[in-house]
């Protein structure tokens, strides 16, 4: 069977993420949406998403395809009844659909002619962006069952102090010798060839992806995942890092969510509560204002290539686009439009150019090109997001 990720309807409230990917390749627990659906398949999958991200995210059709709807992550029991889909079947959630048989001859999905199954289990579904890091401390727990079921961790150096060992997995090539590991609350995951230095302190649910390197004296509290190539220091809580970017000094991020090839300066901070403890809004590009999130915790949402200077002080609740250059005294708006240069006195444009310049230099660093189809994806996200550079 084919099966195809399909954004959906979540897809704009989840910017600035997905301007630069499909909803499937946003990671949440251990591993991305796609990741856990190609595992648990067995097979690969492509995507129905953007236009513009098609040529790097490509749609492979065949005459018949199982559509998979990629807020959802999948688990056992869903996967089991995606298999079994037929033609004209579709799985609703509630009012939802999860996925849906379509053949190649099909113009238009009217569910109304579908036979329509429902999925009586539980599912965690990212349909908007404080999603990714409120719901990562249960991912990280369905990711962890998976992936270590019928497996044993790596031995564990005796210098490493250890609760609930038995919570705690260490796959091959990882580096890490004195350090203190508190599986007690939630699981503890140490990926391949990673490297944790001296005097790390890490409570679970805590994800360290493949080739990450956590600095000396990181404080790292529940519900966090670092991503591939990530390199953190500091104290940060329920925060993810997607991949290749950068939190290596002290300072504070909670309750946040970093794109690829971002860098945070050295002691940034980001407040994660407000004063007076009220609900936090976040900017919604939906609606094209700041909208209610329901959470008294909100810090930092940053997009892919975003970097601020040193001592940087993010409001509670603060929306980075993409690649945006924040430096300089004072607090930066709640909301940084993609390609904005500047911080507190003021923003200009953050030109192609300059942007592509920087972007080779930081990809190279870690061993990936910054190629034309990238050029051609940020060139696009710049003229569609100028509507917000209003300086």
């Amino acid at each position: 069977m084919n099966y195809i990720l399909f954004d959906g309807e979540v897809r704009n409230a989840l910017l600035p993420f997905t301007y630069t990917r499909p909803v499937a390749d946003i990671r949440i627990g251990i591993l991305t949406i796609r990741e856990k659906w190609e595992k648990r398949l067995g097979l690969t999958t492509t995507t129905l998403t953007e236009e513009y991200l098609s040529e790097k995210y490509p749609m492979v059709e065949m005459e018949q395809n199982v559509m998979l709807n990629a807020s959802y992550l999948p688990t056992d029991e869903l996967v089991e009844q995606v298999k079994s889909l037929k033609e004209n079947q579709a799985i609703f959630l509630e009012d939802d659909v999860v996925a849906f048989f379509a053949t190649n001859t099909q113009e238009v999905t009217d569910f109304n002619k579908y036979e329509q199954l429902t999925y009586d289990g539980k599912l965690i579904q990212v349909k908007n962006t404080w999603d990714i890091f409120s719901k990562n401390s249960e991912a990280i727990q369905q990711d962890f069952d998976y992936l270590t079921a019928g497996r044993k961790s790596a031995e564990i150096p005796k210098t490493v102090h250890c609760f609930n060992k038995e919570n705690i997995f260490v796959e091959e090539g990882a580096q890490l010798s004195i350090a203190s590991l508190n599986a007690t609350d939630g699981p503890i995951y140490i990926g391949k060839e990673t490297l944790v230095m001296e005097n790390c302190a890490i409570r679970g649910p805590f994800a360290l992806c493949e080739k990450a390197i956590l600095k000396m004296g990181a404080k790292i509290y529940k519900g966090t995942t670092i991503g591939p190539k990530c390199t953190v220091g500091g104290e940060v809580s329920n925060t993810v890092f997607f991949a290749h970017s950068n939190k290596s000094h002290e300072g504070y991020l909670g309750n946040a969510v970093l794109g690829e090839w971002c860098n945070i300066g050295a002691d940034t901070n980001n407040s994660n509560l407000k004063n007076n403890y009220a609900e936090v809004k976040l900017w919604s590009y939906e609606n094209k204002r700041f909208a209610k999130t329901g959470l008294q915790f909100c810090g930092l949402m940053m997009g892919d290539h975003s970097k601020c200077g040193i001592n940087t002080m993010f409001n509670t609740g603060t929306v980075i686009g993409v690649s945006a250059n924040i430096f300089g005294a004072g607090f930066p708006r709640n909301f940084v439009p993609s390609f904005s240069w500047g911080g507190g006195a003021g923003y200009s444009t953050y030109r192609m150019n300059k942007v592509s310049e920087v972007a080779k230099v930081v990809m190279k660093r870690k061993g990936i090109d910054y190629d034309v189809q990238e050029e051609k994806i940020l060139s696009h996200i710049f003229d569609i997001s100028a509507e917000y550079r209003n300086f």
